[in-house]
């Protein structure tokens, strides 16, 4: 962080131009550099590759107008364009002030540059012409990772309420270029989750959201733009935004080329009161830029959320294998049976033994009980601790299944507090899965769930929570919040805070608490979920045909050790055993292991092989969940027949490769496999996994990122190999 007089050779970080109208945000390979023009308006100047010089950047200056309709205020790309004026184009910002004015003049006030959460920060003082509105722009700088962290706050500075009606957190610009763009986003369903999608880029807006209330499973608050790019090489631009709720992401392109993306909060039925003097701040957009592909991007964000995310200190550590009773049991839940699945499951090498749904009065279908978080009597008639404490006698940690946001009308807590739920007096309250959803916005709800779940975890010793939410918010109605003066549709964004706060007061108490974020698989496997929990559940469907596509998509996001797969005794759509064991072990290996199967179904040939797999993956858990990740084949490139993932150590010391082959019908020979980030002039050891009488190959890595590797995958369908490499020696 510097202000300089005289830029030479620019360096990484935040430097402020002569004259203290311009700057430059300078990562270790990319600048984004913004400026005020005579106006006071603030434009984007550059975002893209690192340029050496501060000069390389011309001065702010709005467009030349085109016509009357093509107006230089619509064409100009503002960091930050809101709803006033002759702007046509994507806004950022809309507020309605005391006196009816709908229409928002920001102007360019002060600038300074500090340091935030261990990221320089440039802050962006603007304020309204008329009214005493202010807007601080923050921009923090990921040198490191090439990232850009924007959000923006607003802050009422006199004494009338002013109504902010949109308020997303960032607008990007690409210029107009003779290349043509493609957009990549990621959709699906439940079951189904983060399939990746691509479009050419053409004059027109696309728009991917979520007005559920929750991240959503049918799109994810992530793009890509890229120009002629492959998984290894080619310009990038990506980002997220990191917020668990109500979301919009909107990528607007006219016809001569220029794209603009914008996004943050939901617009959808969103409003937020800002009494005088208060504040309020938009969720963070984090983007970047890449030149060496789809998997820059990965690497950039994965490490984003490692270092700058994940809570510690469990992000400094390695995330447990874990067995999840719920396939098994189901609602069946008692201390003997889920006594012997933990003992099963310790004789695999598991770590971490997790009680699904069911342990609470009522609990034997999905009809009751919800809401009601005290341990069931009936099936636990000496209590939760016995069955905690065998769990920790075998070594295990304990963990346990909770959906705090909902309730079932058949629960005692539904019956003492009726109101506790979002409805409208006058409308029916809808049920979903045969429940409702509690407004967590609420502080006495907060302080009832928050009282629960420490108990329950405190008094018993629990390690983990598996924390779900599995339908959307419906009848978003406060009658009280109303009543008493308030605007109702602040409940989207005061429901996820409500979470936050809950969720952030049991880490504070139980430090080394760890959380699973689950929302009907992966619904809530956000940026904002994350600083508060360590692992998303990324689907419902553990079907490894589906899984690939699944884990492809989520890997644009987020890490290894944050994505949790299971081996379990799907498919069901299939004989048992047509897809081998082994290979449904290796898909679930890419990530954060699970088992999900009936363990006391299995055979003892099954668990014997479990147990190896199990072994294998602690060996290689370093890399699967810390590594720099490479996908060589991506499966929706080849209709699902083919994956390979390669894992890479930081120093390049070690790498493992997973590599799954669907189908082969005409019984066919495989093409050699390219791997990537190796160092050319040292030598390999290549090892087979999970075969111990394999015998190990050695090569150098440019001969293994150039002519390739051999795969060992023979000619049946349904084939995977795990490869590990490790650097015997290096010829500089």
């Amino acid at each position: 962080m510097q202000t300089d007089q005289s830029i030479q050779e620019v360096t990484s970080g935040i430097h402020q131009q002569p004259g203290g109208k311009s700057w430059l945000l300078v990562t270790e390979h990319s600048t984004y550099a913004l400026g005020v023009s005579e106006e006071g308006l603030l434009l984007q100047l550059y975002w893209g590759a690192r340029l050496p010089l501060g000069t390389d950047i011309a001065a702010a200056r709005l467009p030349r107008e085109r016509s009357s309709q093509d107006v230089a205020l619509t064409l100009a790309p503002e960091v930050y364009p809101v709803m006033g004026g002759l702007r046509y184009g994507e806004i950022a910002a809309q507020a309605i002030f005391s006196d009816g004015t709908r229409d928002i003049d920001l102007r360019f006030a002060s600038a300074e540059i500090e340091e935030k959460q261990g990221l320089p920060e440039l802050r962006l003082r603007l304020c309204d012409a008329a009214y005493p509105l202010e807007v601080i722009l923050s921009y923090r700088v990921d040198s490191k990772n090439d990232l850009i962290i924007r959000a923006a706050s607003f802050h009422n500075l006199g004494d009338e309420e002013i109504l902010l009606e949109r308020a997303f957190s960032a607008a990007w610009h690409l210029p107009q270029q003779f290349a043509s763009r493609r957009l990549t986003t990621l959709a699906g369903h439940w079951a189904g989750e983060s399939r990746v999608q691509q479009q050419p880029i053409v004059a027109g807006s696309v728009q991917i959201e979520s007005r559920k209330g929750v991240t959503g499973s049918t799109a994810y608050p992530w793009f890509a733009i890229d120009t002629q790019a492959t998984e290894q090489q080619g310009e990038v631009y990506f980002g997220t935004i990191a917020w668990s709720g109500n979301w919009n992401l909107r990528i607007s392109t006219r016809i001569t080329g220029e794209t603009t993306i914008a996004g943050g909060i939901h617009e959808h039925d969103f409003a937020w009161v800002l009494a005088g003097k208060q504040s309020f701040t938009t969720p963070d957009f984090i983007a970047g830029f890449a030149e060496d592909g789809f998997n820059g991007g990965r690497h950039r964000l994965h490490n984003y959320v490692r270092q700058h995310v994940l809570p510690q200190p469990q992000a400094s550590q390695p995330r447990p294998v874990l067995y999840n009773s719920w396939e098994a049991t189901t609602f069946d839940v008692s201390e003997e049976g889920q006594s012997k699945l933990a003992e099963h499951a310790a004789a695999l090498g598991v770590e971490l033994f997790v009680v699904d749904d069911g342990w609470f009065p009522a609990r034997n279908h999905d009809h009751a009980g919800l809401g009601d978080w005290r341990v069931d009597p009936q099936k636990f008639p000496n209590g939760l601790q016995p069955l905690v404490d065998r769990v920790h006698e075998l070594g295990m940690q304990f963990g346990i299944w909770v959906e705090p946001e909902m309730v079932n009308p058949d629960s005692d807590l539904y019956r003492a507090h009726p109101d506790w739920i979002y409805h409208f007096p006058t409308r029916p309250r809808s049920e979903a899965r045969n429940q409702l959803v509690l407004n967590v916005g609420r502080q006495d709800v907060q302080e009832y769930l928050i009282d629960l779940l420490d108990k329950l975890i405190g008094d018993h010793g629990v390690d983990f929570i598996k924390w779900d939410m599995n339908r959307p918010i419906s009848e978003p109605g406060w009658p009280e919040y109303v009543a008493a003066g308030h605007n109702a549709r602040e409940i989207w964004v005061r429901h996820v805070e409500g979470v936050y706060t809950i969720m952030d007061t049991l880490r504070a108490r139980h430090p080394n608490l760890s959380i699973e974020s689950c929302s009907s698989g992966g619904s809530r496997a956000d940026l904002g979920i994350l600083e508060r929990t360590d692992q998303v559940w990324s689907s419902d469907n553990t079907h490894p045909d589906a899984r690939l596509f699944i884990q492809e998509g989520i890997s644009h996001i987020l890490p290894g050790r944050v994505m949790g797969d299971w081996v379990t005794d799907t498919p069901s759509d299939r004989v048992q055993n047509e897809i081998p064991l082994s290979y449904r072990f290796h898909v679930a290996m890419m990530g954060m292991l699970g088992i999900g199967g009936h363990l006391l179904h299995w055979s003892e040939k099954d668990l014997a092989e479990a147990k190896r797999w199990i072994a294998v993956y602690k060996q290689i858990r370093p890399l699967v969940q810390d590594g720099d990740q490479y996908w060589l084949i991506s499966p929706s490139a080849t209709a699902g027949d083919w994956a390979a993932v390669e894992s890479v150590a930081p120093d390049a010391g070690e790498a493992v490769v997973f590599v799954y082959r669907r189908t082969n019908p005409f019984w066919e020979t495989t093409p050699r496999l390219r791997l990537q980030g190796l160092a050319p002039n040292s030598s390999y050891r290549v090892q087979l996994m999970g075969q111990p009488e394999s015998e190990a190959q050695q090569y150098s890595g440019a001969s293994l990122m150039h002519q390739g590797i051999a795969l060992p995958l023979g000619h049946s369908s349904y084939a995977s190999c795990i490869l590990h490499l490790q650097k015997i020696s290096s010829n500089a």
